[in-house]
């Protein structure tokens, strides 16, 4: 089984290539060939590399999608993307990036195809962004996409074209609706989500964290195990169960600033809480007020796809990962 997985130094894509590491039958069969790739070198495990290939490739530039696909990959995990908040920033890179480079990644299968029997399974990150106001307090699965972002924009312009791809038969695609992935290890990205993940990291090792919006702001969360749990179900689901709608919500939680807040404080007590400094900024409250705050996952839980139920929950799976078990 040769497996790709585009975008593979990012956060989520770290990870899922840990997974693969620890469990090489993650998939139902074994991984013979691995090709992880990214605009960064993307690492891989020593464990992997007798199997790996690891390419610096941006998948924007002319042909680079093509010369990709000519190696046949059985499973395409393409979680490659600009984030939200610079998405927004620089239209044209986010255009070129989140669209224009998974439109050439699709052709790029379907031109094979017309050479040779090449049908592969792709698996693709989307986000609950492709949402926006006005929706009713729960979301329920069959609620239209009317993005109020350019990133947003980009994400459910690429789920019409994978499932218009599927239903062709040019590969057997499935869209991985991400809540916002809390909490995400490393230093703070660009993503305007940021502060959700910053607020609960930096003071658990110590640091202070800005919030920058109010803390009766609420949304929807998983963890970074979640999402990783999200795509490798997804790469191994029957997708004649899914039908025609290709895209699917992912389970999560729905919670407040002020409950991740006093999940912090349960585990790290007044002083990691005192390292919050409220600095409100305007763009962010913007931006974050046409997002969603609740889902009605049922057909991704009826299909298996679970999540955690609490912030207490979210931030052990972060302590136990990324923090060895130990607080500061």
């Amino acid at each position: 089984m040769h497996v790709m997985i585009l975008g593979a130094a990012g956060m989520v894509g770290r990870k899922l290539v840990d997974k693969i590491a620890r469990e090489p039958l993650v998939f139902d069969r074994p991984i013979t060939r691995l090709t992880l790739v990214d605009a960064f070198q993307p690492p891989v495990p020593a464990s992997l590399r007798p199997v790996s290939t690891a390419l610096t490739v941006d998948l924007a530039s002319a042909g680079a999608a093509d010369r990709l696909i000519e190696s046949r990959p059985d499973l395409i995990f393409h979680l490659a993307a600009i984030v939200s908040g610079e998405a927004e920033a620089d239209f044209d890179k986010g255009y070129a990036v989140n669209l224009d480079g998974t439109r050439a990644l699709f052709d790029a299968i379907r031109q094979l195809g017309l050479k040779s029997d090449y049908v592969p399974r792709v698996v693709f990150a989307s986000s609950i962004a492709v949402f926006g106001t006005p929706f009713p307090e729960v979301i329920p699965d069959e609620f239209f996409t009317t993005p109020l972002t350019s990133y947003g924009t980009q994400k459910a312009i690429a789920e019409l074209l994978l499932a218009d791809y599927s239903r062709r038969g040019i590969f057997d695609g499935i869209g991985i609706r991400l809540p916002t992935i809390c909490v995400r290890p490393g230093a703070p990205n660009k993503a305007a989500s940021g502060f959700f993940s910053n607020i609960l990291r930096e003071p658990l090792v110590g640091k202070e964290a800005i919030l920058p919006v109010s803390d009766s702001v609420r949304h929807w969360f998983a963890s970074p195990r979640a999402a990783v749990g999200f795509f490798v179900h997804a790469a191994t689901i029957d997708t004649e169960k899914i039908g025609a709608r290709r895209n699917l919500t992912m389970p999560g939680l729905s919670a407040l600033v002020s409950e991740e807040i006093d999940a912090l404080r349960r585990v790290a007590g007044d002083k990691a809480v005192a390292l919050i400094k409220r600095v409100p900024d305007p763009v962010i409250e913007r931006i974050v007020a046409g997002w969603p705050t609740q889902f009605d996952a049922t057909r991704a839980s009826s299909l298996g796809f679970t999540a955690e139920t609490s912030f207490d929950e979210i931030l052990q799976v972060h302590i136990e990962d990324e923090l060895g078990g130990r607080i500061a």
